[in-house]
């Protein structure tokens, strides 16, 4: 693939956008399965392997702290997707080819987030 020549504050509202949806998702898998606190249910036990798969245990809901983190991280999601699909950049690409250079900038995105974070995560 020919890289595109994306301007230097596309490339870096893209990044940020990965890092900020990469930052909502583990929030997301490290909180509660339910926003308020909900009880849980038995699984079924497989009648041949006594295996029980399915259910869940009691939810506690999430605390003020977490929905006012996961709506900050939303918000900034959606300023990040505003800024990255409404740059002026776009209108230079012929529109046949804005959703494959709009993929373009993703992967190349992606890999300079992806070290980000790794670097981030070690902190």
């Amino acid at each position: 693939m020919a890289e595109t020549a994306f301007p230097d504050d596309l490339r870096a509202a893209q990044t940020r956008l990965h890092q900020a949806t990469a930052e909502l998702t583990a929030l997301c898998d490290r909180l509660p399965w339910s926003v308020e606190p909900m009880p849980g249910w038995p699984g079924t036990k497989h009648p041949h392997t006594e295996e029980v798969t399915g259910g869940r245990e009691d939810s506690p809901g999430w605390t003020e702290e977490e929905k006012e983190a996961v709506a900050r991280l939303r918000a900034r999601c959606l300023e990040l997707s505003l800024e990255v699909s409404g740059h002026p950049f776009w209108t230079e690409v012929e529109t046949e080819k804005r959703a494959q250079a709009r993929s373009e900038l993703k992967q190349v995105t992606r890999v300079v987030a992806a070290a980000a974070l790794d670097v981030i995560q070690a902190a």
